[in-house]
């Protein structure tokens, strides 16, 4: 399973909330963002309940998240060649 976690954080509080993520084996990538959105998260683990697990206790629960927006994704990826 993979999900896509789209973060809005305090005001200047961006590398607080990804310094705390870092070192969870199922986050696997952290982007920061310009514009509505000031981060986003690439969560893989083997089960559903596993996903949620690690959006609502390893980053929803984190100090200066205000918001989160949790894209799951289903089939296959669509390559392009």
């Amino acid at each position: 399973m993979k999900a896509y976690v789209l973060l809005n954080t305090e005001l200047g509080k961006e590398p607080e909330v990804i310094q705390a993520m870092k070192g969870a084996k199922e986050i696997k990538n952290i982007y920061s963002l310009y514009g509505i959105y000031d981060i986003i998260v690439e969560v893989e683990a083997e089960t559903m309940e596993k996903v949620k697990e690690v959006v609502f206790n390893r980053i929803r629960r984190l100090d200066n998240v205000k918001s989160t927006i949790t894209l799951i994704t289903y089939g296959d990826p669509i390559r392009n060649p």
